[in-house]
């Protein structure tokens, strides 16, 4: 019997290569901040919040939480936010089920 996907659940989500041309382009360091902030003028923005994390690479497995679902059947795509290893997340939407990238998979139970 197949699972159904349903909001709450937590899944494993494959990065493609979009996906990490993404998340790699929007963090930063604490040096390239410290480099900003001190520029005359600075042109680092008061206040601003920065993404930093390990640096990802296609076909790296996080966990995704599915947040939206279209359908109700085991191969219904869905969306989800992925937590990334960093302070950041990556919103992925229509997704399936698979084991390529760009595809989510259950959790195998490990006994």
């Amino acid at each position: 019997m197949s699972q159904v996907p349903t909001i709450g659940r937590i899944v494993h989500y494959r990065l493609t290569e979009e996906d990490v041309s993404q998340v790699n382009r929007r963090r930063t360091t604490g040096a390239s901040i410290w480099q900003r902030m001190r520029a005359d003028p600075p042109t680092w923005p008061e206040g601003a919040q920065a993404r930093g994390g390990n640096s990802a690479s296609a076909g790296d497995v996080y966990p995704m939480m599915i947040v939206c679902t279209w359908g109700d059947k085991p191969d219904s795509t869905v969306n989800g936010q992925v937590f990334l290893d960093g302070n950041d997340v990556l919103w992925a939407t229509s997704v399936h089920v698979g084991d390529g990238p760009g595809t989510f998979s259950w959790p195998v139970e490990h006994q």
